[in-house]
């Protein structure tokens, strides 16, 4: 048996209170904070019917430990108190873990309130006080705890595709209610799809924009639930639902001008879920459901597009539709709707919302009657836009990330699907790249017409955009800078790492990185915030290291797994992107994405769970790969895509197939599959001598093409055994950074993420800085010095193809964090239980500050040169222990806090690599000084 479930049940056994009981007597060296549900923060609504809970250890003692834990689940705050578990009293559990610890309490019911509390004992066996209390609450945990329908306003899905641009009013949707007794508790779950906006008495139900998420419909819909109890009111109540496209019913635009994703996404008309349950303290209760009762009438937002914008008659605005005692009469009834037929899921990553507001400027007029808003900086979000105009005034806000030589703007590089102007069809008429309807250029665009009378502010509500500059036509005067506001969009993920060091420009780099990041984040990870917003694999696979260090990734990279999951086609086959949107050429590279996050969700975060529901998924589909791939060789396939040298799929992905043949090994041997683990394993080794034999040369070293990209796929992923060739390998590009390209990258998505690390490993952790250093075409310097604020697409500067907010290379943010800071999980952690701190000291730097706020509390490596001596200064988290590399010449001493290194008892030495000391240390803070 398990140690600690027969902790666990002795304790259950135990009739005397005292035998499991918490003895404050000797109070212990660490206490319990942070306390998370499912990795959220009091969520309210779970569906995981055995929740994963988690707390963070803090004390001020150095190499503390967690020996056990109790946990407390009670059903009110009272019970909590009075310390009992009338839920769960886990007992005293003998384990050192914190990350995910699996409730084993009484079954919860839908809607169930959890109030729970933690103690943990420390090494030496001494009992903290309780923590703070926390609380979930459970969701609606079964399909027939759901009274209501899917319902829509009824009207049908043209059958032309012209008719998808004509106009088709947002519907209102209205039901009142009333409430005769005091009331208790009330929850309000909903989904939406496309997009909805709730409101309760005429205010908007909690803080979401754009939800639900975007997911494959057909297979799982999200829904969110909100604490409505204060929003209620005796007497008469109304309940308002709008409902927007968003990815259920989009325009079929052909991106590309042939590629309709209506074809590949389940779609059709917006339609709604929705129950509000009442709790009165007499005891009953009452659920108002959405069903054909409900009334729906038309809507001011005429038409809306995801990528297109949308167009508001602010004339057509109906005062009071979402408040008790407005006449409806006039209204249609609701129709009960087939709804997406996926499965209704909590909506566990974090929703999309205003996360930054943002001042434009300046605004210039290049022409009469033409205005030019300059944010500042490129996001993704919605323009705010306050006017006073006459009634009927047509007021367009285009939005692009450039300016003409003019000053007018440039929209092009952000056209949905590189829809820019006509050609003929069969019969020699013009008709749009876009196909039929599609406007010539298929750039953002919002309308607004006025109803006069006063000032009017005008918010998008159910499409986004990304963009530095917002053109406004159709005002009769100049507008202020007061006029507009930016407000910043995405899903609200927690800021966790921080980086900065002394050279100005790397800072900037880090600037531009996090916030191209957040422009990504609309529910998908995209690879641009307009002209595409899909979810690619090979974008993810290369920044999701950045992504994780600079924010809170657990549930939204969980979101993304299960999006492939979703997205893989009859036969197994994963996809190049997920929700699925019929791309599918890029190959392995881009389907990677799937196993690649459940090893690194399980790394960063401790997330088991998630191997043991997906693994089955990814081993069916690199079974597929592997019997398509019977010489070991990757025929085809995308690889180091925007790379400046020549880049076949051949030499550069049959690495990235050892590469997830090794890490199919490693999550089957976490799960304990050891036939699997056996079986991937020897297939990594065997692709190796493949590969050698068909693009190795082992007499100059050059590899394939001999570009960098492919030098660095090479070495970094393993595929030379021989230690001549591998030497010879990296000499020969050593010497095409150098002298072909002047000290410069040639790579692209995957090459350069590769090589930068690749170099930092062999101890060349200069040259990587010289490469991130350069102001020069190509590099992040070049971007910055053409005014970039978010990373581009492309190493050139485009000003009619290419994005310019696009986080593929931002896998540099990585590189700070693991290289300059020197912070990365263990090969081998378990939520980051195991740590490697190994900054790299460069000449050009005086110092650097990092920090990663892990889930098991905050790790720091900050480094500064003071009158000739190194200071190196880390903070390792409770349950945590940690390799210090620390570089010192021959001779030379280690202090720490001014001490001999050999006089700190803790410290232990473990070994000497190439002059650096390598040191294993607890928790703790610690300040290292070297001469």
């Amino acid at each position: 048996m398990n140690k600690s479930l027969g902790t666990f049940l002795f304790c259950a056994l135990i009739v005397t209170a005292s035998a499991c009981s918490v003895s404050f007597g000797e109070l212990s060296g660490i206490r319990a904070g942070g306390l998370r549900c499912e990795y959220r923060v009091n969520p309210l609504g779970i569906d995981e019917i055995a929740p994963r809970l988690s707390w963070v250890l803090q004390s001020n003692e150095r190499r503390q430990k967690q020996s056990s834990y109790r946990i407390l689940v009670a059903t009110s705050k009272d019970i909590l108190k009075a310390d009992k578990g009338d839920l769960w009293d886990s007992g005293r559990v003998d384990s050192s873990e914190s990350v995910g610890v699996v409730y084993r309490g009484r079954a919860l019911p839908s809607a169930q309130r959890c109030c729970w509390k933690v103690s943990v004992w420390d090494k030496d066996g001494k009992a903290s006080k309780w923590s703070r209390s926390a609380w979930w609450e459970m969701g609606l945990l079964d399909g027939k705890d759901w009274g209501g329908n899917w319902i829509s306003d009824g009207k049908e899905v043209p059958e032309e595709d012209e008719a998808f641009y004509e106009d088709d009013p947002a519907p209102l949707f209205r039901k009142e209610f009333t409430t005769g007794k005091t009331v208790k508790r009330a929850r309000l779950y909903i989904s939406g799809i496309g997009y909805y906006e709730a409101y309760l008495n005429g205010q908007k139900v909690g803080d979401h924009v754009l939800d639900s998420l975007w997911t494959t419909y057909s297979r799982r819909v999200f829904y969110s639930g909100y604490d409505v109890t204060a929003m209620l009111k005796a007497g008469g109540n109304c309940i308002g639902v709008t409902l927007g496209n968003g990815w259920y019913n989009p325009l079929p635009l052909r991106m590309w001008g042939h590629r309709n994703i209506r074809n590949s996404l389940p779609v059709g008309r917006p339609c709604f879920i929705a129950q509000l349950n009442v709790e009165y303290s007499d005891g009953s209760s009452e659920s108002i459901v959405s069903d054909k009762g409900w009334k729906v009438a038309d809507g001011p937002i005429v038409r809306n597009s995801i990528y297109l914008g949308e167009v508001y008659d602010a004339r057509l605005e109906t005062d009071g539709w979402n408040k008790a005692g407005f006449d409806d009469s006039a209204w249609s009834q609701a129709s009960i709707a087939d709804g997406p037929g996926g499965k209704l899921q909590l909506q566990y990553c974090e929703a999309i919302k205003v996360t930054g507001r943002i001042k434009p400027v300046k605004v210039t007029q290049p022409k009469e009657g033409l205005y030019i808003f300059d944010m500042g900086q490129n996001f993704g979000g919605w323009a705010r836009l306050k006017i006073r105009a006459e009634r009927g005034s047509r007021i367009k806000l285009r939005y692009g990330e450039l300016l003409r030589k003019d000053g007018t703007l440039n929209p092009m590089t952000s056209v949905a699907g590189q829809i820019k102007g006509k050609r003929k069809d069969k019969q020699g008429n013009e008709v749009s790249v876009g196909g039929p309807g599609a406007p010539p250029i298929a750039w953002q665009q919002d309308v607004y017409i006025a109803k006069g009378g006063g000032l009017e502010i005008y918010t998008p509500r159910f499409t986004f955009h990304a963009f530095r500059y917002v053109e406004v036509t159709g005002l009769k005067k100049r507008p202020t800078l007061d006029s507009m506001e930016g407000l910043r969009l995405n899903c609200n993920v927690e800021p966790v790492g921080e980086f900065s060091c002394s050279n100005e420009m790397f800072n900037r780099i880090q600037e531009m990185c996090r916030r191209t990041f957040l422009s990504n984040i609309f529910g998908v990870q995209s690879d641009c915030p307009h002209r595409e917003r899909f979810g690619y694999g090979g974008d993810l696979v290369n920044t999701s290291d950045a992504f994780m260090l600079n924010y809170n990734m657990s549930s939204f990279y969980a979101k993304a797994v299960y999006d492939w999951a979703d997205a893989a086609r009859d036969n197994g086959m994963l996809t190049d992107t997920a929700p699925f949107v019929g791309i599918q050429y890029c190959g392995l590279a881009w389907a990677m994405a799937h196993p690649h996050l459940q090893l690194q969700l399980y790394r960063y975060y401790g997330n088991r769970r998630i191997l043991e529901k997906q693994y089955d998924v990814s081993r069916k589909w690199f079974e597929l790969v592997i019997k398509q791939t019977p010489a070991h060789i990757v025929k085809g396939g995308l690889s180091d895509h925007e790379g400046l040298e020549r880049a076949p799929a051949p030499v550069m992905v049959t690495p990235l197939y050892r590469e997830t043949a090794l890490i199919m090994s490693q999550t089957a041997g976490i799960l304990g599959r050891s036939a699997d683990e056996k079986r991937y394993s020897e297939l990594a080794s065997q692709i190796k001598p493949a590969y050698a034999d068909k693009f190795i040369d082992g007499e100059t070293g050059k590899v394939g093409p001999g570009s960098q990209a492919s030098q660095a796929f090479a070495l970094s992923l393993g595929m030379i055994d021989d230690e001549d060739a591998d030497e010879k390998a990296f000499q020969f590009l050593l010497d095409d950074i150098k002298n072909k390209h002047d000290g410069h990258l040639s790579t692209g998505i995957f090459g350069t993420r590769i090589m930068l690390d690749l170099l930092s490993e062999r101890g060349y952790a200069s040259v990587a800085y010289g490469i991130v250093n350069q102001r020069d075409f190509p590099g992040w310097g070049y971007m910055l010095d053409n005014g970039a604020t978010t990373l581009w697409e492309h190493w050139a500067l485009s000003d009619n193809t290419f994005s310019h907010n696009h986080p593929m290379f931002g896998s540099v943010s990585q590189w700070f964090f693991h290289r300059l800071g020197g912070i990365q999980p263990h090969p081998e952690s378990i939520g980051f239980d195991r740590i490697i701190i190994r900054p790299k000291i460069i000449d050009d730097l005086e110092w650097v500050k990092c920090r990663y706020d892990s889930v098991r509390g905050p790790i720091s490596s900050n480094w500064r040169k003071r009158r000739g001596r190194l200071h190196l200064d880390i903070e390792i988290p409770v349950n945590s222990e940690a390799e210090v590399f620390i570089p010192v010449e021959r001779g030379k001493k280690i202090l720490e806090a001014e001490n001999p290194l050999e006089s700190i008892a803790g410290i232990m030495f473990l070994r000497n690599e190439n002059g650096t000391m390598v040191y294993r240390v607890g928790s703790g803070r610690y300040s290292f000084t070297v001469e």
